[in-house]
């Protein structure tokens, strides 16, 4: 059960990054749509732990070391090769992201240039990446349980604070910030992009298991662990939706609210989150194209990460919203043949069952 807890921590880890934790991601797909919001989260929360599941037991089965064995799986080898090709450079683009939002927390919350957040964020990432995978997984999801301490403190304070009546926040909504027409394409093209870009390094961990059934507890919990953060994200943000309306940062607007300390203990959070992303978005990728813990490995890493540095200036915000909503459509063939190939196994068993009956 540790292994499994460990893996579930570092799921969320991976997926929460910087959209994520700073209430942009959860802004812009969820909150936005007021009451329909929670049906969202409900939706999100279910993929994410059955398609978490899904991944870790099959990295699990095939023993896979990077995101291709399991795209060739379910996607065969045509189709597969196609999605192989755009999970890769997503994966570069979410680097991209992770490495503009730590920018960003340098900017708003200490007032020091983002340039300096960015360096220090790529140079961390960089330096993280002479690790091993089980080294790596333990370090993601080091960060996790700080984050839900001060989501429950920033939500609870903000919804119990607010000047709105109860009616008013459920009922408070707004079309300037969503990211997409209606609350359910909001939730499948959060699930959709976010496990485009977790598919790869998920199948890495997936793969340094022995057990499957511990692999796919591990998957579970990260997708439940993923849904009560985004339930309380979005709570706090529906107590004072006109007031984070145009903030890079939207959860640090509240924390700062609170108490300026509190915004500097969640900015650290944020970072330490963004920080988990960047690494295992920077690892996926290059392990994709080179074998890990190798001499080219580490020189790759380090012209990557400068590629994915010099990429950050376009500016976090406008990469939030419109990397992830492009790329949330090629997550869809990924989520179809996940379903299809666990249908597909379970087909399979019974017909084994069936025949085991018969002789």
């Amino acid at each position: 059960m540790k292994n499994s807890v460990n893996l579930a921590g570092a799921y969320i880890g991976i997926i929460i990054g910087a959209g994520f934790a700073s209430g942009q991601e959860v802004l812009q797909f969820f909150t936005s749509f007021g009451i329909y919001s929670v049906l969202g989260i409900v939706v999100a929360t279910v993929l994410f732990a059955f398609l978490g599941m899904q991944v870790t037991q099959l990295g699990c089965a095939l023993q896979t070391r990077s995101h291709k064995g399991i795209i060739d799986h379910i996607c065969g080898r045509y189709l597969g090769r196609v999605v192989d090709v755009m999970i890769t450079f997503f994966l570069f683009g979410v680097t991209v992201i992770m490495i503009a939002g730590s920018g960003t927390i340098f900017e708003e919350q200490f007032g020091i240039p983002s340039v300096v957040g960015a360096v220090v964020m790529t140079v961390l990432t960089i330096g993280t990446l002479l690790l091993n995978v089980n080294k790596i997984m333990s370090i993601i999801s080091a960060v996790t349980p700080f984050l839900f301490v001060i989501m429950i403190i920033i939500s609870g304070y903000s919804f119990f604070t607010s000047d709105l009546s109860f009616n008013e926040i459920i009922s408070s909504s707004s079309k300037e910030t969503a990211a997409t027409g209606n609350w359910i394409m909001g939730s499948l093209l959060y699930v959709s992009y976010n496990m485009a870009a977790g598919i790869a390094m998920l199948a890495v961990m997936g793969g340094t298991f022995k057990n499957k059934k511990e692999a796919g507890m591990g998957g579970i919990l990260g997708g439940i662990g993923l849904g009560i953060l985004l339930f309380l994200i979005n709570m706090g943000m529906m107590s004072d939706l006109k007031g984070i309306e145009g903030a890079g940062m939207p959860t640090l607007i509240l924390a700062n609210q609170i108490s300026p300390w509190l915004g500097y203990i969640l900015s650290i959070v944020l970072l330490g989150m963004i920080y988990n992303t960047s690494v295992g978005m920077l690892y996926a990728f290059t392990a994709r194209f080179v074998a890990s813990e190798t001499k080219s490995f580490k020189i790759s890493v380090i012209v990557v990460g400068i590629l994915a540095f010099l990429a950050s200036f376009v500016g976090f915000i406008k990469l939030v919203g419109t990397v992830y909503p492009v790329t949330g459509y090629l997550g869809f063939v990924i989520i179809a043949a996940l379903i299809i190939s666990w249908v597909r196994s379970k087909s399979n068993k019974r017909a084994v069952n069936a025949d085991f009956v018969k002789y």
